[in-house]
């Protein structure tokens, strides 16, 4: 159980990563120009708090 939360952990902070640099090439991607700024940056809190998570799950396996 350990090893699992271990690596959800892991994969959690690589797509919060992910999901903060590459955010506007993502919502480029997916979404309509029309509210460019805005979805980039709610990508961006949604990756920061993925992050957040993924380190909590991490510090607690620890």
């Amino acid at each position: 159980m350990r090893v699992f939360l271990l690596f959800i952990g892991i994969i959690a902070l690589v797509c919060g990563i992910k999901f903060i640099y590459d955010a506007r090439l993502i919502v480029k991607k997916y979404f309509t120009k029309g509210d460019l700024n805005d979805a980039t940056l709610g990508l961006k809190i949604i990756g920061f708090a993925i992050i957040v998570i993924g380190g909590l799950l991490l510090y607690f396996n620890f």
